[in-house]
C-alpha cells in the first residue's frame, strides 16, 4: 500500500516541476540577477514566511497540526541577516510584499485554523527548502560570494535541525501518521498543488519586476 507521504509527492511532482521550472530561477541560478534582483526574492519570502511561521506559532499546541510545528526551521531572523546583508540596515523601507505573495499570504491565513490546510503550505515551502533549496544555496555562494552563516543565503541554512535525510523522513513519518480519512487526504493533496501555483505565481511576478527595472 503506497504512504500518504508518497501518494502527496506522486499527486502533486508536476505542480513541483513547475515551480522548479519558472524562468525566474532560471534567471537566477544563470547569474543574470544583480544582488538586488535577488533580494527581490528573499524579500518576498520574508513576508510568505512571516504568515506560515506566524500560523506555526498559534497551532503550536494542536493535536494535529502541532505535530508540523518545528521551532528550528522559523526563517524570520535568517531572513532578516540575508535581507540586511542585501539592502543594508534600512531594508524594511525598501521591501514590499507584491501582488502575488500577498494573495499567497492571504490563503496561508485563510487556512490556518485547517489542520490539513496549514500543513499543505508547511510542506510545500519546507521540504523544498529542504531539498532543492540546499542547491541554490551553493549556487547562490557561487554567484554573489555569500559566506554560508554570513548573510545572503542564511535562509536555506539550517544547521539547527541536524540532519536533513533524517529530519525528511521524520517529517514524512509524520505526513503518514495524519488522522485523515481519504477524503481530506484528497483535500490536502488539492491544497498542496495550489499552494505550489501560488508559488510560482510569485516567481512570475518576480521577473516581470526584475526585467522592468534592468
Amino acid at each position: 500500500m503506497t504512504s500518504f507521504s508518497e501518494t502527496l509527492k506522486n499527486a502533486t511532482w508536476s505542480d513541483h516541476e513547475s515551480a522548479e521550472d519558472e524562468s525566474y530561477l532560471k534567471e537566477l541560478m544563470s547569474g543574470r540577477l544583480s544582488q538586488h534582483a535577488y533580494g527581490e526574492l528573499v524579500a518576498q519570502h520574508y513576508f510568505a514566511y512571516l504568515a506560515l511561521d506566524g500560523a506555526a506559532k498559534e497551532l503550536a499546541q494542536h493535536p494535529v497540526a502541532g505535530r508540523f510545528v518545528f521551532p528550528e526551521l522559523y526563517r524570520e531572523q535568517a531572513l532578516e541577516r540575508d535581507l540586511q546583508t542585501i539592502y543594508g540596515t534600512d531594508w524594511r523601507q525598501k521591501i514590499a510584499p507584491s501582488k502575488a505573495t500577498r494573495t499567497l499570504v492571504a490563503r496561508i491565513e485563510q487556512v490556518a485554523d485547517w489542520p490539513g490546510g496549514y500543513i499543505a503550505h508547511h510542506y510545500t515551502r519546507y521540504m523544498g527548502d529542504l531539498s532543492g533549496g540546499q542547491f541554490i544555496r551553493m549556487e547562490l555562494q557561487k554567484i554573489y560570494g555569500y559566506e554560508k552563516g554570513r548573510g545572503g543565503v542564511d535562509f536555506y541554512v539550517f544547521d539547527e535541525v541536524g540532519s536533513l535525510p533524517r529530519f525528511k523522513n521524520e517529517y514524512r513519518a509524520r505526513l503518514d501518521a495524519l488522522p485523515f480519512g481519504e477524503r481530506e487526504r484528497q483535500r490536502m493533496i488539492r491544497e498542496v498543488k495550489l499552494a505550489y501555483q501560488l508559488n510560482t505565481e510569485v516567481l512570475g511576478e518576480l521577473l516581470h519586476v526584475v526585467k522592468a527595472a534592468a
